[in-house]
């Protein structure tokens, strides 16, 4: 009977444990010793998956919760409420989408180092590659979503203008509701894409 070794034709990345072909084989289990570089590699995927949390949960309960429930609330009441929750969220979801970014990045850099330290090429796998797209893209939408249409809110609210309040926050919901989409995909591609 063919061992766990012997069974799989292409090693997994130590770090990554996608498959690279000059990956060198690991003890039983597909487990080596914790190295600094794993565990790095640990911290970096818990710093990412929190931050992915924080960002895209706080989207779905501002989306699917709290705008279903302030929707019954007078405009000027509603809009001063979500300006300063999203205005709290934002900051919040900024230092996450950075967290992630970076985390990321940090995460292919490992694994890259420590594919070519065996000699071996690295190849992104197709499901990084979705993710990391679909998260800059996220990322953007985020920065248009904070930088352009919250300013709006902001004055809006600011001037006490409830139409273009109203403009304003449905822009929002619109871009978060999509940001939220991609966002699901994005977490499907990574459980599914392994």
């Amino acid at each position: 009977m063919p061992t766990s070794d012997e069974a799989s034709p292409r090693p997994a990345c130590r770090l990554s444990g996608y498959p690279d072909r000059r990956a060198p084989r690991l003890a039983a289990g597909g487990r080596g010793p914790q190295t600094g570089a794993s565990m790095l590699y640990n911290l970096l995927t818990l710093i990412h998956v929190a931050s992915i949390i924080v960002w895209v949960g706080g989207m779905a309960f501002a989306h699917l919760a709290l705008r279903p429930a302030v929707a019954t609330l007078e405009p000027a009441v509603r809009l001063r409420l979500m300006e300063d929750v999203l205005r709290r969220f934002f900051l919040l979801a900024g230092i996450a989408v950075l967290l992630a970014v970076a985390s990321g990045l940090g995460m292919v850099g490992l694994a890259a180092a420590q594919v070519a330290e065996t000699g071996g090429r690295f190849r992104m796998p197709l499901a990084w590659n979705l993710m990391g797209t679909f998260g800059i893209i996220m990322a953007l939408i985020f920065g248009h979503i904070r930088f352009a249409l919250f300013g709006r809110l902001r004055r809006a609210v600011e001037a006490s203008d409830w139409k273009a309040g109203g403009v304003a926050m449905a822009s929002i919901r619109k871009w978060v509701g999509i940001n939220l989409l991609i966002g699901a995909c994005v977490v499907v591609i990574a459980f599914l894409g392994r």
